[in-house]
């Protein structure tokens, strides 16, 4: 089976092997399924005229913009795709995102270093005595058959380096609440820019709707990123996806939900980022007393014992935290 991949602005052909996104597609076949080619990419998640619509229980089969930012070069990053109008979802639902398939399509990651931007940088709001750290731009390699990445270290003893590949999306969104707009860059209760490592092949996001058709966006992939994304970016690239969008009618949530084979996850997002733990464990803890019939209490006290937190980014606007329950502790159904 082959796919594409863009290399120096062009699309090649490139072996993915077995697991593909025709693959994939053949599988899902009982379902609806939409191929979807950006054409525009948005400078902000707000209401505006829909790309495309679609129904409930779809399979979209697309790919992430891509930009000058992954070029050898470097440059503007690119913007998000969508939005995409889900028929029939209104603010009484909650928007399913069934993560199938986040694969890098280029042969190029980009990270850089900022002297401004960054959990260890100068902050561009606030004056310091001390002097910006430089600004340095790191190429990384990527391998499509042996899902690696490599990089040069040009101060360490150790010249290059190879790490495996974790793909992720750092962007899935809603249309905010009201008239607001916001960058890419910022995550909230709309979803957004959370960077969260979770968000990857096998998780399912669930996110509040606060405009009826939802209007999903979707974008930032990243080959690989650490948790906390401390030096400001991860392994910036585009990825192509496949999406299952669904829709739960009549339950409303507060923040980002995510699911996968082990966790149930919140994702909460706040400066400071004590705030973003807070909003992150109380609607798990919600989660756990509406879903699955524990007292509150209990399920304080039990998250006390069990619970994972992730911090997922601490360099956008708003900081996010991922709280995280696992499922093995759940009451059996």
């Amino acid at each position: 089976m082959r796919g594409s991949i863009v290399k120096n602005g062009s699309i090649l052909s490139v072996a993915f092997g077995a697991s593909t996104i025709a693959g994939l597609a053949g599988e899902l076949s009982a379902q609806d399924t939409v191929r979807f080619e950006p054409k525009i990419a948005q400078p902000t998640f707000a209401v505006r005229a829909p790309v495309l619509r679609i129904k409930p229980k779809t399979i979209l089969v697309s790919r992430t913009n891509f930009g000058p930012y992954y070029t050898e070069k470097g440059g503007a990053f690119p913007g998000e795709v969508g939005p995409f109008f889900i028929e029939g979802a209104t603010t009484k639902d909650i928007l399913v995102v069934k993560i199938h398939r986040v694969h890098p399509n280029h042969d190029i990651a980009a990270a850089q270093i900022y002297s401004d931007f960054g959990g260890l940088a100068t902050e561009s709001r606030v004056r310091m005595l001390n002097e910006p750290i430089s600004a340095r731009r790191y190429v990384w390699r990527l391998n499509a058959e042996r899902t690696a990445a490599t990089t040069e270290l040009p101060d360490s003893r150790m010249k290059r380096i190879e790490i495996d590949l974790q793909p992720m999306l750092g962007r899935v969104a809603v249309a905010p609440r009201g008239q607001e707009a916001f960058s890419g860059i910022w995550p909230g209760d709309f979803g957004g820019n959370m960077d969260a490592p979770e968000v990857r092949e096998g998780t399912t996001v669930y996110l509040p709707i606060f405009h009826d058709g939802a209007y999903l966006y979707f974008g930032d992939g990243h080959a690989r990123q650490g948790h906390g994304e401390v030096a400001g970016t991860g392994l910036e690239t585009s990825m192509d996806v496949v999406l299952e969008i669904d829709l739960i009618k009549g339950k409303t949530i507060d923040w980002p939900r995510l699911e996968d084979k082990d966790y149930i996850m919140v994702v909460g997002s706040a400066r400071p980022l004590m705030d973003a733990f807070r909003l992150a464990h109380v609607e798990l803890i919600e989660w756990l007393v509406s879903d699955y019939g524990f007292g509150k209490l209990d399920a304080y006290a039990l998250l006390g014992q069990v619970g994972v937190s992730t911090i997922a980014n601490v360099v956008d606007p708003l900081y996010s935290v991922v709280a995280k329950f696992p499922k093995r502790f759940l009451p059996k159904q």
